[in-house]
């Protein structure tokens, strides 16, 4: 704690966190997820935790602390719900790089250049055609706010998504 001023300014509060499975339901069945976490799957996500925060801005991600679930309220309200469910797909993957001890944040290395990302995004694509999105669907789902198109067409690439036509969306990512 930091005394000054007659205040008292706590610096390391708890975060209430909540069980996954309380509020994502079925993705333990999911044959994806299964093979990310193998047998451990309903083990991994039962222990799992989630935590939601209030912004306008930002999806989901995982706490590079202990692993746990972030997800924007505001981005569970009003993002698309395909473009949802895909995400937590894509944070699956990022809750098992940090068992594994990887590392998610490394600055020194382009987001779409981070083999993590890369390995997240493969078997969110995996799903997404899964469930018959198309290739320009898919390309429209790569699209977020901190790539640039330059970026978005660099991952497709990598990803071998070939849009057809490139369009825009509103999912609720940006306000």
């Amino acid at each position: 704690m930091i005394v000054m001023l007659n205040v008292v300014i706590p610096r390391d509060v708890k975060v209430t966190l909540y069980k996954f499975t309380d509020f994502f339901k079925g993705f333990e069945k999911i044959d994806v997820v299964r093979e990310v976490f193998w047998d451990e799957t309903e083990k991994v996500l039962n222990e799992l935790k989630v935590e939601f925060f209030s912004s306008r801005w930002g999806y989901m991600g995982v706490c590079g602390e202990d692993g746990h679930i972030m997800v924007s309220v505001y981005y569970l309200k009003h993002g698309d719900e395909r473009d949802i469910y895909l995400d937590v797909i894509h944070e699956l993957v990022h809750v098992k790089q940090f068992m594994e001890g990887k590392e998610l944040f490394d600055d020194r290395i382009e987001y779409v250049d981070r083999s993590t990302e890369i390995e997240a995004y493969q078997i969110t694509v995996k799903e997404a055609r899964r469930i018959r999105m198309t290739d320009d669907e898919i390309f429209n789902y790569l699209k977020a706010n901190w790539m640039s198109s330059d970026e978005v067409r660099k991952l497709a690439r990598t990803l071998g998504v070939k849009p057809s036509t490139v369009k825009t969306k509103n999912d609720g990512r940006e306000p």
